[in-house]
């Protein structure tokens, strides 16, 4: 019998919060699930990543109209995931005036936007609620290349792209003056990064990159906000850590010229005594290891990841055990 994906089983709901961790600048965080950060000043709000869905947008509205009525005009993207931004239609409403994005995120989206969307969905259903409401792939209006700065009610927020890491898009929103740092997915915290379209090799040096900015709390792509100067530090070195450890191994089994299967039995070794027992690990391994191995091999270019391909490559790896 060939096993579904990890998280098809999934159906926890998980508990949201959504914290206040400087003058200007909210977590809204999920037990592992996808994080939003969010930024309200006295003009209008930022929001840094979507959600996965309209319907799940309102939720995060709701939350925000307790505590303002300004309009929630920039939505920023982080990196291009469906989880991350098919959310972004259920702002409309809400004042939405400009998505923003890096030049990789919108060339991942003209490549691999309407693959990855029905690929995600198939994977981990339960993150999609009310996945008919997408009204179709979220498109930027605005498109920036290294660096934008707004300025809201005179605060200062940098939104970057300081190097390729979670993939070749990735985007920061950092803001000065409070020394708060949405990440997206280039940190996590307690869950298992995700690296079926990773840039393994460069990502330690964009973690540099932020460390650089020294900042004293961040908000992560999963995991619970971490609101001190340790935490954060602890936050950069255990992602710093899953990923040199995941690509570490795969160079090892390339070298010793193993196939897929055997290439997850021997990075396993080294991964799981350190990382079995965070969120989500049994559904992203398979999928990290794909793409560490095809790195390694020579594949600087993720390859596309579609319904037909996760299921293949999850089968291969599942089957005989």
């Amino acid at each position: 019998m060939v096993k579904k994906f990890a998280s098809v089983a999934d159906l926890e709901a998980k508990k949201i919060t959504f914290q206040h961790i400087s003058a200007h600048c909210w977590a809204y965080t999920a037990e592992g699930d996808p994080n939003t950060g969010v930024i309200i000043t006295d003009e209008c709000v930022l929001i840094c990543d979507a959600l996965a869905t309209p319907v799940m947008a309102q939720h995060l509205i709701a939350e925000i109209r307790k505590l303002t009525d300004k309009p929630i005009k920039y939505i920023v993207l982080s990196h291009y995931h469906a989880v991350r931004v098919l959310g972004a239609s259920g702002f409309k409403s809400a004042g939405m005036q400009e998505i923003i994005a890096s030049q990789g995120t919108y060339e991942m989206i003209v490549e691999r936007g309407a693959a990855d969307m029905q690929s995600e969905y198939e994977r981990f259903p339960r993150l999609f609620d009310a996945f008919d409401s997408i009204p179709g792939l979220t498109w930027p209006t605005l498109i920036f290349k290294d660096r934008l700065t707004l300025h809201m009610s005179g605060l200062e927020v940098q939104i970057m792209h300081v190097g390729p890491g979670h993939t070749k898009g990735d985007t920061i929103v950092w803001v000065p003056s409070e020394k708060v740092l949405f990440s997206g997915d280039l940190v996590e915290a307690d869950t298992a990064c995700y690296t079926g379209d990773a840039q393994l090799e460069e990502w330690p040096a964009t973690l540099d990159a932020l460390a650089a900015l020294k900042p004293e709390k961040l908000v992560p792509g999963r995991g619970p906000a971490l609101d001190t100067p340790a935490k954060v530090q602890a936050g950069l070195a255990y992602t710093r850590d899953f990923v040199t450890t995941l690509f570490a191994g795969a160079k090892e089994a390339i070298a010793q010229d193993m196939n897929l299967k055997q290439a997850m039995g021997h990075i396993r070794k080294s991964m799981d005594p350190k990382f079995a027992q965070v969120f989500i690990y049994e559904h992203c391994l398979p999928f990290d290891v794909a793409r560490a191995v095809d790195e390694a091999g020579g594949i600087k270019h993720p390859r596309i990841w579609t319904a037909e391909r996760d299921k293949e490559m999850w089968h291969g790896l599942q089957a005989a055990e």
